[in-house]
């Protein structure tokens, strides 16, 4: 068995370490990589070719940004933050508290994308985590604004993570089916996303519960955590 075709691993890590452009990085270790195992260049290329054209739905998602480009140009995140503001009782935990509820519930039902960092964190969860932090504790410190945008950052990774785990049809509950039944353990997709669903609960408790410690934190010393 060779190694070599690993090394294409090894190009990814050191390209994105390097902040080289990811596209070009990918690329250039999917070429090296089909070389060093065995193809031609044509084949490569011509395997890059077809896994495009096969899964050419994923690019129907670039359409998206310029929308989002557009929307906060003009102002949606400024109309983000008055309804947060408008909002009696609104905190940044609560708030942040309330979205991860519902990134693991949509998440677990099969709807990943109706959330996410590009979407949804940055034009509307962000500012009003902002806007929330800043009406209850007063303005903020720009290292306590960064600590607060990136807590909404995380809060969407959290809930997607262990949430998209109780959808039976994901792939990662697909691919554990198939080890599990390579090694003799023959398992239903429904039986692994059942056992996802302690997890997920745990998940809430704890990052919730360092969701409303970092807002009390910031309460504490007067906006600055």
């Amino acid at each position: 068995m060779s190694y070599w075709p690993l090394v294409g691993i090894a190009l990814v890590v050191i390209g994105f370490a390097l902040r080289f452009n990811p596209l070009l990085v990918v690329a250039v270790a999917a070429v090296v990589t089909g070389l060093l195992g065995g193809l031609e260049l044509v084949p490569v290329i011509e395997a890059l070719g077809k896994a495009f054209n096969d899964n050419r739905y994923i690019s129907v998602t670039w359409i998206i940004l310029p929308v989002i480009g557009l929307l906060e140009r003009y102002g949606l995140q400024q109309r983000a933050r008055t309804l947060i503001e408008s909002v009696r009782g609104a905190t940044m935990g609560r708030l942040l508290l309330l979205y991860l509820g519902f990134r693991q519930i949509t998440a677990a039902i099969g709807m990943k994308d109706i959330g996410g960092h590009p979407q949804t964190v940055r034009p509307l969860i962000a500012p009003m985590a902002e806007a929330a932090a800043e009406k209850s504790h007063g303005e903020l410190a720009e290292d306590d604004r960064e600590q607060v945008l990136g807590m909404a950052a995380a809060t969407d990774n959290v809930g997607l993570f262990f949430g998209e785990d109780i959808f039976f049809a994901i792939a990662s509950i697909l691919l554990i089916q198939g080890v599990f039944e390579s090694y003799g353990y023959p398992l239903t997709p429904l039986q692994l996303s059942v056992w996802a669903i302690p997890t997920a609960i745990c998940a809430f408790i704890i990052h919730g519960g360092r969701v409303l410690n970092f807002d009390r934190r910031l309460g504490r010393n007067g906006g600055r955590a």
